[in-house]
This record gives C-alpha cells, sequence and structure tokens, in this order.
C-alpha cells in the first residue's frame, strides 16, 4: 500500500486589509498556498495586487488580518519575513549593478549565515568555511538558471530576461520555503517567457511553493494550480484556472465592462495613486536604511 501526504499550508492570509488613509486598496482578502502549489493572483491595473504583495512580505502592515507561513504568524518586516523562509521578486528589478552576478546571489545568502561582526572582521575558520559554503552554493543556484558561464560579468551588463533570472536567483539564495514572483515575465519576449515558465516549474520540483502575479494571461493559466482574482482589492473568484476564466465577471474587469458592484474609474484611479504612494514611500525609506 502506498499513503499520499495532503498538501499543508505553507501561507495563510486572513481577512488582510490596507487602507491608505481613508481609502481602502485590499480589503478582507483571504489566501492560501499549500506546499508543492503553484498560484497565481490576477486582476487589472489598480485592483490592489501588489498592496496585498507588499502586506504579504512585510513591506506594508496590515491595517487588519494576518499573514502566517506554516502556521505562525509574520511580524511585519521584511527582513524577518525572509528569514521565516519567505522570499520575493519585485515588479521593478532591483539588482545591484555595480556588482557581478555572483555577488548578487552571495546578497542575497546573507540571512542564512550565522557568522557575526568579529568573525567577518577577524575571517577565523568559521567565517572562511561560511564563505565557502555561500559561493557553492550561489554557483549551484547560478547553474540552476543557467548563468554560471557569466558569474564574473556586472549585472548591469546582463540582458533583460537574464537580469529578471538573477533577481530570481538571489531570491533562491534564502533558502525559501515560498518564494512570490511579481510580474516576472513583464517586458519579456514569448522565448523569454516560455524559459520562465519552466523555470518556475522546475523550481516548484524542488519543493518551493509559488505566489505569482502576472498580467499575461497565457502565461498564468498554463502555470498554475489555483489563480484568484482580484478587483478593487476584493477577490472576486479563486479556483482552477477553467473556473476563472470562464467567469463572466473576471471576463467584465478585464474588458472594461461594468457589473453589479464593479468600481468606477475614480475610485481605481485613487486605488492605483495609493499604490504608487506607497510603493515611493517605501523605495524612500529604503534608501535612508542604506
Amino acid at each position: 500500500m502506498t499513503t499520499t501526504t495532503a498538501p499543508s499550508p505553507v501561507l495563510e492570509a486572513n481577512g488582510v486589509t490596507m487602507r491608505f488613509g481613508g481609502l481602502t486598496a485590499v480589503r478582507s482578502v483571504d489566501l492560501t498556498v499549500n506546499s508543492g502549489e503553484i498560484v497565481g493572483l490576477i486582476g487589472p491595473n489598480g485592483a490592489g495586487k501588489t498592496t496585498f504583495f507588499n502586506c504579504l512580505t512585510g513591506l506594508y502592515v496590515p491595517t487588519e488580518g494576518t499573514v502566517s507561513y506554516k502556521g505562525t504568524v509574520l511580524p511585519p518586516k521584511p527582513h524577518l519575513v525572509t528569514s521565516a523562509g519567505i522570499a520575493r521578486t519585485f515588479q521593478n528589478i532591483r539588482l545591484f549593478a555595480n556588482m557581478t552576478v555572483l555577488e548578487n546571489v552571495l546578497v542575497g545568502r546573507h540571512t542564512r549565515t550565522k557568522e557575526g561582526l568579529w568573525s567577518a572582521l577577524l575571517r577565523g575558520p568559521g567565517f572562511r568555511k561560511a564563505e565557502a559554503a555561500s559561493h557553492e552554493r550561489a554557483m549551484e543556484l547560478l547553474e540552476f538558471i543557467g548563468l554560471a558561464h557569466k558569474a564574473d560579468h556586472l549585472s548591469r551588463n546582463l540582458p533583460y530576461g537574464e537580469q529578471r533570472k538573477l533577481e530570481i536567483a538571489r531570491a533562491l539564495a534564502s533558502e525559501p520555503g515560498l518564494l512570490l514572483l511579481d510580474e516576472p515575465t513583464a517586458g519579456m519576449n514569448p522565448q523569454e517567457t516560455r524559459a520562465t515558465e519552466e523555470l518556475v516549474f522546475a523550481i516548484r520540483d524542488q519543493g518551493i511553493a509559488v505566489l505569482v502575479i502576472e498580467h499575461d494571461m497565457r502565461f498564468i493559466f498554463n502555470l498554475c494550480d489555483r489563480v484568484a482574482c482580484l478587483v478593487q482589492g476584493e477577490k472576486l473568484v479563486e479556483g482552477t484556472s477553467e473556473v476563472v476564466q470562464g467567469d463572466e465577471r473576471v471576463v467584465a474587469a478585464y474588458l472594461g465592462t461594468p457589473f453589479e458592484g464593479a468600481p468606477g474609474a475614480d475610485e481605481l484611479a485613487e486605488v492605483e495613486a495609493a499604490e504608487a504612494s506607497g510603493a515611493q514611500s517605501t523605495t524612500s525609506t529604503e534608501g535612508k536604511a542604506q
């Protein structure tokens, strides 16, 4: 006899709400990602997808609701979320342009390096061993994404599609149990998109659950086990690709056709402005921290 293990929840978002002043960008969203799953998050511009991602990864503190990873509620601090086991990429590539491909991946290893300040300054045996292990793991990841031969190249000199791959490798360097991808195929040609699809499948096959935002419907429906659609910050529908594609409300939302309870253009514009304002304040905070 063979026994099968039921998938266990990796991510559980319960009642996540995010308000910017009097504007609600995300409203009471529930979402679960199980082990071994690829889940997609879709929705028209201004739907609150990136705001929801930012709530999951600690960049925003949700106004209401909780986010749990493997049963433990996450603290609203990005570095603690990464340490717990969640990694992400961004819609706008955030590589260190003047660092090599290898150095960018090594940056992602810092949450898994246990050596302290004095060990690094004195460069003792423990530090050298950890450094060698990080280098070996970084090269394994570059081999995995097909960029080992460019380890010494500056990241700014990589073609766009390879920069996207490098950002994924840097996220994987933190050894996550869940990877969040924010529009990973944005700006890619069909060949690059197909390569990204194969890469995400390979990541899932390594035991890492994936949650992905994407505007390319062909990509998302080919890739995902389940898809959730947000409209004006609310989850409109969730299910298999077939269920979501066949939902008239989803079609209406993307075509701009009004349906009962649909947000108006002014409301959508307010949500987009709030998300942009939140992104700018996050970037400003990051700059000060650096």
